[in-house]
């Protein structure tokens, strides 16, 4: 699509963090953005990142510049073409609403705060055919004041990119910059600093009040208050009269920075609302929330109901001022620098980190704009079909959860798309999830699927391997040499290459690759695998495994499932994914010890989840068998969906299987793999998670090592793998995109 985006500036704030994120996210998913602005300091940020920038003077209510910015608007949305214009804030909302009635274009804006509606400010608001509230209660506010429809209302989040923000980010520049000795206590407040009414300024005054006790309460304390504004330079006088009265510098000020990222983690603690809250949480640094609209105190899990439906904003619960910003902060660093301050703090940014991984990432908000993009009407697509080939229809746990992924993948980047599934049970693929589908060993009705198609989509999966069987691969040799019979397009869709062995079979993989009108990879390895083969082609495209874009389900029915499945959710355990992998009594012994050593070391139940129906289930009882504690095996062939709601409650997970580290991953639960093929060494690497060896060198006690190790770390590993797999996720989007872009040409 062609999105422009209207906004005030792109200075430092909330609002103009959250529309370069946008921009530069709809680039990333092939959108053509433009973004009109008054300029900023994240101008140079979004034009790197393939973002348009055309200056206009949409900052200002003066009515010499809001006529420049209504012609230079006129202009491009004459000339632009754009499927969608967003507004943000007031003055470009009202600027676009005189336009639309000209032009008629799609018309959206986002409501990031509430406004004054006092006489006829109220009707200089125009909130566009369709409006995104960043929280429930904006929605409120606009249903309660503007009367907006309902319907018209989209809800998101402040999206946070959760690599920028991150605990991997050292802040020591930033402490060697200011002078901050290592090891000495850092407060950091991220806040606009203007005149206006509706500046955040309030928790800087309570700060800058507070500074005198803090600084008798907490030695060596440095309060940081990073920002810029056209009031900057009377804070910086207040700050400059504390700092004389103290006898040091105690308050920093760093005016406006784009490495806020930086600024905060060098923090112990930050205090503020909104999404610099968000980033500060994200950053794994605890955080007070106060703000100009209320003040909730330290974050905490007791605290997370008030501030999700003030969007962190505190909006209603109570005030900031100095009396109870001195009081909680002094609370805070009370044995700053002891085991059990340092253990509190990591538990706190823990919890944060994992709170905006979440609900409050960049995905989350980008797909929220991308349906409200199109809920408007667009010119339909024209009709199409693709056949789908995989390991479908065999009860595998993975292959089926890879099955609903890419379905729901196409199905979501092309509507206008006929959906066919080789399976080898069509029927039980129909009745279990509304696909449709024939036989795949029926040579008539897959060859005129195939036929009356207009895309093969091979995969995903590791398709393209000897090591079941040669049989196998040819199977799949014949289903992609079938679609170019009847010259349709082929895609390979998020493969696992090999292993492929036989010299034989490595040509005819090479051949059928570079036949394919579209190659997307799982992961760099199998990249590396189709060069060795020869593969010349130089459009190999490393994606990820489609299941990390997989629906999870929510609290009520994970309740349901764990219960469904015999778990006790009042007892923490860890699961184990064993699968037969030929005649290994001696591991499969070990296996069983080390079952009964965690159990009894970590006071961990033990869970057997079966990703295959037969073989993995009657693996998993006879090392049951072999324990001498109990252990749960679920009574009942768990969905994808199920195993998922399983692993989120794990400790951890001990695994033979490549996808039970998926699904394990993507719900962020930390993993142990047991090293039965290439390919699962390769997502080991790939996740940071630990290897317990081969089957051949597997021994129960380096296994309760690791698991020892593994679960003593779990929040911050599970932090790690929640940012992983939202990367993952976004990565394995393109794969639909592609697939899209192919049947358009």
């Amino acid at each position: 699509m062609r999105i422009l985006l209207a906004a005030m500036s792109l200075g430092i704030g909330g609002a103009e963090t959250h529309i370069a994120e946008l921009a530069k996210q709809l680039v990333r998913r092939g959108h053509d953005v433009t973004v009109a602005s008054a300029g900023g300091v994240y101008e140079n940020e979004i034009t790197q990142a393939g973002v348009k920038h055309v200056f206009a003077p949409l900052s200002t209510r003066a009515p010499l510049d809001m006529c420049k910015a209504l012609k230079i608007l006129s202009r491009l949305i004459r000339e632009g073409g754009f499927d969608v214009v967003h507004a943000h804030a007031r003055i470009p909302a009202f600027l676009c609403g005189l336009l639309h009635r000209k032009y008629k274009f799609n018309f959206i804006t986002t409501a990031h705060w509430v406004f004054d509606t006092r006489g006829s400010l109220k009707y200089l608001t125009n909130w566009g055919e369709r409006t995104i509230a960043v929280s429930e209660d904006i929605k409120k506010y606009l249903l309660d004041n503007y009367r907006v429809d309902e319907q018209n209302i989209f809800v998101t989040v402040n999206g946070i990119d959760t690599e920028r923000f991150s605990p991997g980010v050292t802040g020591k520049y930033a402490r060697r910059e200011l002078k901050i000795p290592d090891g000495a206590p850092a407060l950091v407040c991220v806040s606009r600093l203007d005149r206006t009414l509706s500046a955040p300024t309030v928790t800087v005054r309570g700060l800058l009040e507070a500074a005198p006790a803090l600084a008798r309460a907490i030695p060596d304390l440095r309060i940081v208050i990073v920002g810029g504004g056209d009031a900057q330079d009377d804070f910086r006088e207040l700050g400059a009269i504390v700092n004389r009265e103290l006898g040091r510098d105690a308050v920093i000020f760093t005016g406006a920075r784009t490495d806020v990222n930086e600024l905060l983690a060098m923090a112990d603690l930050f205090v503020g609302v909104s999404r610099a809250a968000l980033e500060a949480l994200a950053t794994g640094i605890p955080t007070l929330l106060a703000g100009s609209e209320g003040y909730l105190g330290l974050f905490t899990p007791e605290k997370l109901g008030d501030a999700v439906r003030t969007n962190f904003t505190c909006r209603g619960y109570g005030s900031t001022d100095a009396k109870s910003l001195t009081r909680d902060i002094t609370d805070f660093f009370a044995g700053h620098g002891t085991p059990a301050h340092e253990g509190t703090s990591a538990r706190l940014g823990a919890f944060g980190r994992d709170t905006v991984i979440k609900s409050y990432s960049v995905t989350r908000m980008t797909d929220d704009c991308e349906r409200a993009y199109a809920s408007f009407k667009r010119p339909s697509l024209p009709h199409r079909r693709v056949v789908m080939s995989g390991y479908y229809g065999f009860g595998n746990a993975g292959d089926e959860a890879i099955m609903q992924s890419v379905y729901s993948s196409i199905a979501a980047a092309r509507p206008a798309t006929e959906i066919t599934v080789l399976s080898k049970s069509p029927r039980a693929t129909r009745e279990k999830y509304g696909f449709r589908a024939v036989g795949r060993f029926n040579p008539f009705r897959a060859v005129y699927a195939i036929a009356r198609s207009d895309a093969l989509v091979f995969g995903g999966g590791s398709l393209l391997q000897d090591s079941t069987s040669t049989r196998s691969l040819l199977y799949y040799l014949a289903v992609i040499k079938a679609a170019r019979f009847f010259r349709r397009p082929v895609m390979i869709y998020a493969n696992g290459i090999g292993p492929v062995t036989h010299p034989k079979n490595r040509e005819r993989v090479r051949r059928a690759v570079e036949s394919a009108a579209a190659v997307t990879l799982r992961d760099e390895k199998s990249r590396s695998e189709l060069r060795a083969m020869g593969v010349a082609r130089t459009d190999l495209t490393v994606t990820s495994d489609p299941v990390f874009t997989a629906e999870l389900p929510d609290e009520a029915e994970s309740r349901r499932i764990l219960a469904a499945a015999g778990i006790d959710r009042a007892r923490p355990f860890f699961a184990v994914s064993a699968r037969d992998w030929g005649d290994k009594p001696e591991f499969f012994d070990e296996l069983a010890r080390f079952c009964d050593l965690a159990r009894a070391e970590l006071d961990l139940d033990v869970v057997f989840l079966p990703m295959q129906p037969k073989g993995d289930l009657e693996t998993s009882r006879a090392i049951l068998a072999k324990m001498t504690s109990p252990a749960v095996i679920p009574p009942s062939e768990l969905s994808p969906r199920e195993l998922m709601a399983i692993l989120a409650r794990a400790e951890f997970a001990v695994s033979m299987r490549l996808h039970t580290l998926i699904f394990a991953a993507r719900v962020g639960t930390p993993s142990l793999g047991v090293v039965v093929d290439p390919k699962v060494t390769a997502y080991l690497e790939a996740l940071g998670m630990p290897e317990l060896g081969t089957m051949e060198d597997f021994t129960a006690e380096r296994a309760l090592f690791r698991a020892i190790e593994v679960s003593q770390r779990r929040a911050e590993l599970s932090s790690r793998l929640r940012s992983l797999a939202e990367e993952y996720g976004n990565r394995a989007k393109e794969d639909a995109r592609i697939l899209a872009k192919l049947l358009e040409d």
